[in-house]
Order: C-alpha cells, then structure tokens, then sequence
C-alpha cells in the first residue's frame, strides 16, 4: 500500500484479508454451511452479465456477512487471485474517516485491476461511507474496474431518492432468516425437490412425490406431520444462523437444551444485537433519528400486536405522538428489517393503499426478544399460535420478495383471510389453523367476492391432508403446514436464483 495511507489504515485493511497471506478464507469467517444466497452470488458476480454491483439487505445476526465471507471463498476456489478480492467493513473506526472513492482507488491501484480483470471489492456495511450511494453511483458510470459485493442492515438504499441512483446499476438481494426448507437441511433432512413451474406445483402425481419424499426421510410417520419437533425448535429460536445448530442438534456433547433453555438463550442473544443495535445505531444513522428510544417503546407496543390491525391512531393516543411520527417511526422499522405490514387486498390498489394493514414481525424470535418474553410462548397456546402464523407470513413474504409478486391479507366487514398471494396469473388465498375443522367462512366469503380464488383458495393446519382445491365444489383445499412450508422455501430459492440470473 502507498506509503501516504496512514499506519492504521493500512494495518486495518491488512487484517480485514486475511487471504492475501493464506490465499483460504479462515474457517471461522467462512462457515461451512452455507444459504443458497451464498452458493449463487459468487457466480454472479463472476460473471457479471449483465453488469450490476450486488447489495444484500437483511436482519442483523441473519448471515449476511458470513455470506460476503463464503463469495470470497468461492472466488478464490475458482481461481481469482486473492490481490484482486478487497475487503472493506466500513463501520471500522478508522474506515469511517476516509472517503469511500479513495479507499477504492487504493484497491484499484494496489492489485493493478483494469476492465478484463476487474478487483472485487466485498464492502461490509456499506450504507456507513459517505455518499455511498454517490460513489456507487460514479464507479459504474465512469467504468471503474471493480465488481462489488455489499452489505446493509438497514435499506438505506430506499431512502432520499438512492433508489433512483441504483436503478441499472445494483441489484438488492434480501437475506431473510432460515427457511422451514433450510432448516430442514441444517437438521440432516435433505429434501431434493424440484418446485413446480406453478407456486403448488402439486397437482395428482406431484403430491405422492413429496409424500414419499417425506416419508423416506422420516419412516414410520405420517408425512403430514414427520417434521413438527423440527418446526416447533424452529419457533423457539427463529432462523438466525448461530441459533439454529442448537435447535437442529438439540444437544452440545451429552447435553440437551429445554425448550425454556432454547427460548431464553434465543432472546439473550437476538435482544442487543438484532433489536438494540437496530435501534439505536443502524435507524439513528440512516434516518438522522434523535430520539431512538421511542422508536424501542413503539417496537414493544407492536409487538403486542403482532397479526392485528394496525391502528396508528391507537398507537399515537398510547405513546402521545403525532399519528405522522407513527408512521414515519413505523416506516424506518420496517426499512430495518425488524417489522413488516400487509395491505388489506382489493381489486383496486387505491382502495389497498386506503384500508388496514396488518403487522408482522421479520421473524417470531425478534418478536419474543422485543418483548422479552421469557418462556411465555411455551405457557400460553395463543403464544404459540401467534408465532406460528408469524411464521407463515414471513416464508411467504421472503418468496414474494423474491418473485417480485405482491402479498396481503384480506378483510371485509366480519370476514377476513389470512394470506393472499397476488401471483397475477393465479393468485392464491391461504387461511392458516390449528385445526381440519377450523371454519372455511373467510375463504368462501373471499371466492364470493372475488371468482379468481375458486380452486385456489387453501385452509392450511399441521395434520390435514393434501387435497387439490379444484377437487370440490367449494374451491377449498387443504395443505398441511409443513407441506406449504416447504413448498414455499422451495419456490424462493428458485425465484432467487432468478433474480441473480443464475442457473438460466
């Protein structure tokens, strides 16, 4: 490095690579089970067609540096010189000072890139440069020679006309928490299926398919309910990547975590890093807020509310701010990835943008550490029905994310449906239960309103059976949870694949 970079500039960037000593990613930086997100992008950005810089956004504690971290192992698997891979975690102290456009100079200079081969820069928490998105921005309009994967744990991207900036130039890629499907996976149960073209895709034959898929992995059991312990640990300590091996495993050596254990240590841990830090630096930084501790006491009223109506009206008489402040408080927790609303569907967007929305949280686990629940989930079924539906809209969400389609719910006068899937060739209507006998009054008030759901409206509960909607006069069919779980991770990792044009 240029002699006129300070000492500790360089001695930061020398230990933020290590690769360039070892030419390997340490292992403890890059761990060996990886999300799909990371065994794609590494190939998109190497092949870089068409040309874009990759952001990826999510929750804190999610992966996302783990997966920048895994893209570098890859790239230097597929033989890119370790000089040409920069690192740069620009919330370090001493990476906060300087200017983002000097810091890359320096990583084109230094390994010598130019358009054939260009440096690959992995630019961890980028939204705390300066300008970033001004820089990002310049790098690709004047054609500077880089490749550049990102990281934000807040979607500073979408704020003050940024999104216009990136238009072109970056894709953003979401990072959600573990999927049913994924941690499945995790749990040594592998199920190797191909998603249907259509988001059900199993029609007649297909659904014997998964069934015997299902029953090989877990023989004796029914294949509507093999996987219920693995759901309900997935419930106790949501899909964060360094909670999950304890619920996958359920032991460390001869011990074995309670689900109070599992619960407990789940809220340790996600309270002051996914919900504090989200709080009180991440918003603060990205939206100028000086009052973060209100943002905390909204996050624990909502919480309180999770799968309700929002009432910001409610909200603003409890915490004696303006209904304006809720909304724009309610707005930088969603950018920070800590909540998510639902419209309520119509067949009109003005009267979607009018009518009620309904709140979720990006994971049950953020929810329980918000509040900190304790072992509440476990003593109160409500809880646990709470969390479980959380569940649902969350899956559902990551897929809709990915696919570009459109989810709501759908409310009218004293009928309501949980989940509407507004695929525009087939949409989808989901009402989600304890229980076969729960009531189908929602889902035939919603086809009474709105033809399109006849034969593709579904009541989904842990022990039904796979029966087609086409196949009764009602138009009703039903889907066990873990069926759809699974059906849904399935559909995301493909619609990912898509957006980062992999795999075409």
């Amino acid at each position: 490095m240029p002699l006129s970079w300070s000492e500790d500039v360089q001695r930061v960037i020398q230990e933020q690579n290590p690769w360039w000593r070892l030419d390997q990613v340490p292992r403890p930086l890059a761990l060996p089970v990886e999300r799909p997100l990371a065994g794609d992008l590494w190939q998109r950005l190497l092949d870089d067609e068409p040309h874009r810089y990759q952001l990826i956004l999510g929750p804190r504690r999610v992966g996302k540096t783990t997966v920048l971290y895994q893209t570098v192992a890859r790239l230097l698997d597929n033989e890119v010189d370790s000089s040409r891979i920069w690192w740069l975690r620009l919330d370090h102290p001493v990476l906060l000072r300087e200017d983002l456009g000097d810091l890359v100079r320096l990583a084109v200079e230094s390994s010598g890139a130019d358009r054939d081969t260009p440096v690959f820069l992995m630019l961890d928490e980028l939204v705390y440069a300066e300008s970033w998105d001004i820089w990002l921005k310049t790098f690709y309009d004047e054609q500077w020679p880089v490749q550049i994967g990102a990281t934000s744990s807040a979607t500073a991207a979408l704020h003050q006309g940024r999104l216009e900036s990136g238009v072109g130039r970056w894709d953003e890629q979401q990072l959600t928490p573990y999927s049913f499907l994924e941690f499945l996976d995790l749990a040594a149960f592998q199920l190797d299926l191909v998603p249907g073209q259509d988001f059900i895709g199993w029609e007649g034959e297909a659904q014997e398919t998964l069934a015997d898929t299902i029953r090989a992995m877990a023989p004796g059991q029914s294949p509507y309910e093999a996987f219920s312990d693995e759901r309900h640990r997935l419930l106790m300590v949501g899909g964060f990547p360094e909670l999950l091996p304890y619920a996958a495993a359920r032991s460390d050596g001869d011990y074995e975590y309670s689900d109070a254990e599992l619960l407990l240590f789940s809220q340790q841990v996600l309270r002051p890093d996914a919900v504090e830090l989200a709080l009180y630096k991440d918003i603060p930084q990205s939206f100028g807020v000086d009052n973060p501790m209100m943002l905390e006491r909204l996050l624990y009223v909502l919480a309180d509310q999770v799968s309700g109506l929002l009432s910001p009206t409610n909200i603003s008489s409890d915490l004696g701010l303006a209904v304006p402040t809720i909304e724009r408080y309610l707005n930088y927790l969603e950018h920070a990835f800590l909540v998510f609303t639902l419209p309520n569907y119509s067949g009109t967007e003005s009267a979607v943008q009018r009518r009620g929305r309904k709140l979720y949280f990006i994971d049950g686990a953020v929810r329980n550490a918000a509040l900190q629940r304790g072992i509440a989930p476990l003593e109160d079924p409500s809880e646990m029905g709470l969390l479980l539906e959380n569940l649902v809209a969350t899956s559902l969400r990551s897929l809709a994310t990915h696919s570009g389609v459109r989810l709501h719910h759908w409310r009218e006068g004293k009928s309501e449906v949980d989940f509407i899937y507004n695929e525009p060739r087939n949409p989808l209507a989901f009402e989600i239960a304890s229980s076969p006998r729960h009531s189908r009054e929602g889902l035939e008030a919603l086809i009474d309103r709105y033809k399109q759901f006849r034969g593709n409206s579904y009541l989904v509960a842990p022990n039904v059976p796979m029966a087609p909607a086409q196949s009764n006069d009602r138009g009703i069919g039903t889907l066990p949870l873990d069926a759809l779980l699974i059906a849904v991770g399935s559909q995301a990792h493909r619609a990912m694949m898509s957006r980062l044009r992999v795999g075409d």
